[in-house]
């Protein structure tokens, strides 16, 4: 029997620890965590281990650089890091074409949608010859789930304290509230459409302040997230009946792309959904008249730790590792610190 397919993972914050529970209550799956690493000390680079795939569930930017240097050697990656494929366009296409050249490869499943089937779907609909369109979509869960709680009865700047803690936002609250999050997704789901879309072309209209924005430590951001209760409020106060906010993600041939807080009729087909709850309409071809709708849950630890679990399980297959007891992640080597080539 051939060995388990060798797992190094790099981010051990609550997706990292999802996975290693995943792997480790799959034990009949042929899945080896033979390198655990976090932030807080010195670590080898995976591969000098040798691990077959690295699973990239930090949210680092010199972790993303290195994707298409990993699948150039060969070794597959799988990301729930926005920022490899949703930075610059010279790093989503060096990661395309590491790919092509190498044979490797890239499970992104969880960069958009927490495993939601959107780039799986994009990327089918190409291949059947069809041009996307358009592409319009509530992204973010952890904004779907404030602007679905915030109905004046409690300041935003509490709800954001609640989704911080709950674990839908990012540790920096301010990622989600200036719509970089969103606008990384957008660029993920549009490359994936086909379209080479450079990250400035995203035009983001922010919701933070000026205040919030100055802010530079841990305390003064909380401190800081006050200032977004009064505008917040105010937007709250201009709708009518059957109309909410939506922080929303649109790109179209004619107009372009963009993220912008919208205020939308309830019978629009990105305002239905509840909770963390992400919703896609795709136009091509063959939905030109009504679009394609994609809904379920787009934030939360376990969604998106299953959608990488999910990506393992397809390289396995297609690299044909026959099924073996897995390494337990308790035996698992621990590490981190800076990348060392």
């Amino acid at each position: 029997m051939s060995a388990p397919l060798r797992i190094a993972l790099l981010g051990t914050g609550n997706v990292g620890r999802a996975l290693i529970d995943l792997v480790d209550a799959r034990r009949d799956a042929g899945l080896a965590l033979v390198h655990v690493a976090n932030s807080r000390a010195e670590w080898r680079d995976p591969l000098a281990l040798p691990a077959q795939v690295v699973v990239d569930a930090t949210a680092s930017d010199e972790v993303a650089a290195r994707h298409a240097d990993w699948l150039a050697r060969g070794v597959h990656v799988v990301t729930a890091n926005k920022l490899g494929q949703g930075a610059s366009l010279a790093r989503w296409q060096a990661i395309d074409d590491a790919c092509v050249t190498s044979g490797a490869q890239y499970g992104d499943s969880a960069t958009v949608g927490a495993g939601l089937p959107l780039l799986r779907s994009l990327r089918a609909l190409r291949r059947g010859g069809d041009a996307i369109a358009s592409i319009a979509g509530v992204l973010s869960g952890s904004m779907a789930w404030l602007l679905a709680h915030h109905d004046g009865a409690r300041p935003f700047s509490q709800l954001v304290r609640e989704a911080r803690a709950a674990g839908y936002t990012e540790p920096d609250p301010r990622i989600d509230l200036r719509g970089e999050d969103v606008r990384r997704k957008l660029l993920i789901l549009a490359r994936a459409a086909g379209v080479p879309l450079e990250a400035d072309e995203v035009r983001v209209e922010a919701l933070s302040t000026p205040t919030l924005d100055a802010a530079c430590t841990a305390g003064d951001i909380d401190a800081a997230l006050a200032s977004l209760d009064a505008p917040l409020q105010a937007r709250l106060a201009d709708l009518r009946d059957g109309e909410r906010l939506h922080l929303v993600a649109r790109w179209s041939r004619e107009q372009g792309a963009s993220v912008a807080l919208e205020t939308l009729a309830v019978h629009d087909p990105l305002a239905a959904g509840t909770g963390t709850d992400n919703r896609v309409a795709i136009r091509c071809a063959r939905y030109a008249t009504q679009p394609l709708v994609i809904q379920g849950p787009g934030a939360g630890a376990g969604v998106t730790a299953a959608a990488l679990l999910d990506d393992l399980l397809a390289i396995q297959v297609a690299t044909g590792t026959v099924r073996a007891a897995s390494v337990s992640a308790n035996n698992a080597s621990i590490g981190w610190g800076r990348l060392i080539a």
